[in-house]
């Protein structure tokens, strides 16, 4: 490919509209992802997908079409699956990790249910593709995507950095934060609606089994550059950026490059990114990776967190 060649690909709103989108819900499913992390509930993102099918079927039932409406109802099926989660953990001693893949693998095989019988019944299924919530589809992202992505991704941005003291004491001890009057059930059904939104605007561009690495590989990438929480989150929000980006144009080249090997996933090609970025800094982060800790293995810590 010639360097005219290269630009004349790259130069269409066919390439960066899908990149930006990708690279906005890469910066917010990274920042957010973090407190997940940091919880020590990562699979909760996965949860949340996965529960979210059901929400889609039933809002495209009820007559939605938009981005907005379809979003809306998945976040509204994500969202009740947690709060059944934290029921169940809360009134029985069924523990966290189990209540979860009781409710994901309940919500998801109701969500498989409607989805096929949208397709066998109802008119007009094959024009809005429900599998792209399913499988994602972030070459097909436009700007309605874009907007819905880009408005709720910074909301989401934002009640992070309103309520970082709250998020930050209750993720690191929330037995200290109740003696400070924090109010915890609040700030962290907050923080799962949070990981909701994140999880939710994503579903279309890389669906439901991917969705995961985006809230999770950003967070573990920027963990070996630092140990200091706002630099971390910071951190895993551009890794996700980039990951998201990056992941985009590379699938847009490398099917110009191989047309005859068909077209070049794009979610999964974003998830690759977000893993060498991990491995990367796994080898050479100045915080925790392998090849410092090797060079200098009395090294200060980077700060605290």
């Amino acid at each position: 490919m010639t360097t005219a060649q290269l630009l004349d690909q790259l130069n269409t709103s066919a390439l960066w509209v899908p990149a930006a989108g990708t690279a906005a819900l890469g910066l917010t499913a990274g920042a957010v992802g973090s407190f997940a992390v940091l919880r020590r509930q990562s699979l909760q993102g996965d949860a949340v997908a996965h529960a979210a099918l059901p929400g889609v079927a039933a809002a495209f039932l009820l007559g939605g079409r938009a981005p907005l409406a379809l979003v809306a109802g998945g976040a509204a099926a994500g969202w009740l699956a947690m709060l059944i989660v934290a029921q169940i953990t809360k009134r029985s001693r069924v523990p966290f990790d189990s209540a979860l893949a009781g409710v994901l693998a309940v919500f998801f095989g109701l969500g498989l249910v409607l989805f096929t019988y949208i397709q066998r019944n109802v008119r007009g299924a094959a024009l809005t593709p429900l599998e792209r919530y399913l499988f994602g589809q972030a070459a097909l992202v436009g700007v309605p995507d874009l907007w819905l992505i880009g408005g709720f991704g910074l909301g989401a941005l934002a009640l992070l950095a309103l309520f970082w003291k709250q998020f930050k004491v209750v993720s690191f001890d929330p037995a200290f934060a109740t003696g400070l009057g924090v109010p915890v059930r609040t700030v962290e059904l907050l923080l799962t609606t949070l990981t909701v939104i994140a999880v939710v605007i994503g579903l279309k561009a890389v669906g439901v089994v991917l969705m995961t690495a985006l809230l999770i590989a950003p967070c573990v990438a920027a963990r070996q550059w630092s140990d200091n929480l706002g630099r971390v989150v910071v951190l895993a929000g551009l890794f996700g950026a980039l990951a998201g980006a990056g992941g985009t144009v590379a699938s847009h080249l490398l099917s110009y490059q191989f047309p005859k090997a068909g077209s070049v996933p794009t979610g999964p090609t974003i998830v690759l990114c977000a893993t060498a970025l991990v491995v990367v800094s796994l080898m050479f982060g100045t915080g925790r990776g392998w090849v410092w800790t090797f060079v200098r293995p009395d090294a200060p810590a980077s700060g605290a967190v």
